[in-house]
């Protein structure tokens, strides 16, 4: 009788430093950069850490994102479903055919076009912030308002809906719950998506769901679930990420006062800033889950049909093989091609609008409060280990 296989030793997840990858996820990929683990739902499968590799893994279309199990949730359960429109859970031909459509409304010229809005919308609450006074919680009254705000401004959502958008949006983004608790902010979701819908359709405004209604959709797929699928999926993912590395890498900034000094002194370094901030800390900290539809080599390891396979994003960005001194945030490094915003055909959509966002909250943020400061120290700030997205539930501060 063969002797029972020992279980693959579980991903490394507890952070010393709160800025910097798992302890420990540094040794595995140097061990091997694909390799077994097991995950929070117990299941276990392929972790990819190296960058080469997770390039490899992301833009094989040998891979799926229909993947069997949520390997990151306590109960392995599934809740998205692919369906027209909703692009992070589709795989071709579906998910070419769709981006197109939806890639139309995200062009470089359209996203800068959003600069003087957005600019408006971060002056507006940081006067909100100058007037009252500080200490202020910089997550509550500004990282997670500005992109809310931005997106629902971009898909026409009315104000008074804006704060329930805002809240259904943290509950999908949950680790820590069951199933049913997701599934139930998601039926929310739909509910509020298909009124916005229809209002869109019986009174169009100058939006991107109204855009999308009246574009040229020669196959007919544009229908009421596909507008549903791609406003909640751009919805929730655009706010989210966003608000994220606001918190976080304002957090970051501030307790590295020497890079923030280089910033203040010459705000043209923005852009590099917005580039390292977002390669630093990566805020996917539980990677791209993916699953064989065939027999297929990565990084030298067979991996068989069937099998279920993660993309440590997080992991890749800190590859020495990629980039030099890893763990020293600098925002004078020349950017360098990250995955923060992913790789291959599901690379974010959204991205340059993230950048210009970033771009702008950043060099604004810092202009108007010179003397900003963290009004609790880093050791006891709350992070998001509980989030699909790694952030700061809070963030006090003080000038």
């Amino acid at each position: 009788m063969p002797e029972p296989t020992a279980a693959a030793p579980a991903v490394p997840k507890a952070r010393s430093c709160p800025f910097l990858p798992p302890d420990g996820i540094a040794d595995v990929r140097a061990a091997a950069p694909v390799t077994r683990a097991t995950f929070t739902s117990g299941h276990e499968a392929w972790l990819v850490t190296g960058y080469e590799e997770v390039r490899a893994l992301l833009r094989d279309p040998s891979f799926s994102v229909q993947v069997p199990h949520a390997l990151h949730t306590q109960d392995g359960v599934v809740t998205q479903k692919p369906g027209r429109g909703s692009l992070l859970w589709q795989d071709e031909p579906e998910h070419t055919s769709d981006r197109k459509l939806l890639a139309r409304e995200f062009t470089v010229r359209r996203m800068q076009a959003l600069r003087p809005n957005i600019q408006r919308i971060v002056d507006e609450h940081l006067d909100a912030i100058e007037a009252g006074g500080g200490p202020v919680d910089l997550v509550k009254t500004f990282a997670n308002p500005v992109p809310s705000m931005v997106i629902s401004d971009l898909f026409g959502v009315p104000v008074e809906r804006r704060a329930e958008f805002q809240e259904i949006a943290e509950a999908m983004m949950r680790v820590d719950q069951d199933a049913a608790a997701t599934e139930a902010a998601g039926m929310r979701l739909g509910g509020l998506l298909y009124q916005l819908v229809q209002e869109r359709r019986a009174e169009p405004g100058d939006d991107l769901i109204s855009a999308l209604i009246t574009t040229e959709d020669p196959d007919g797929v544009v229908d009421d679930m596909f507008l549903m699928n791609a406003a909640g999926t751009l919805l929730i993912a655009a706010h989210d990420t966003t608000a994220c590395m606001i918190g976080l890498g304002a957090a970051l900034l501030l307790d590295r006062p020497d890079q923030l000094a280089l910033l203040r002194e010459d705000p043209s370094l923005v852009g590099n800033a917005v580039e390292e901030l977002l390669r630093y800390l990566t805020i996917g900290q539980f990677g791209g889950e993916r699953v064989a539809t065939r027999d297929v080599e990565l990084g030298g390891v067979r991996i068989a049909k069937g099998e279920q396979v993660v993309a440590h994003v997080l992991a890749a960005d800190f590859d020495p093989a990629f980039v030099q001194e890893p763990e020293r945030f600098d925002i004078t490094r020349r950017p360098a091609p990250h995955l923060a915003f992913g790789f291959g055909a599901h690379q974010c959509i959204g991205q340059q609008l993230a950048r210009i966002e970033l771009q702008i909250v950043f060099e604004t943020l810092f202009r108007r409060f010179p003397t900003l400061r963290l009004a609790k120290p880093v050791e006891e700030l709350r992070f998001r280990t509980d989030m699909v997205f790694y952030g700061v539930h809070e963030l006090p501060v003080t000038w």
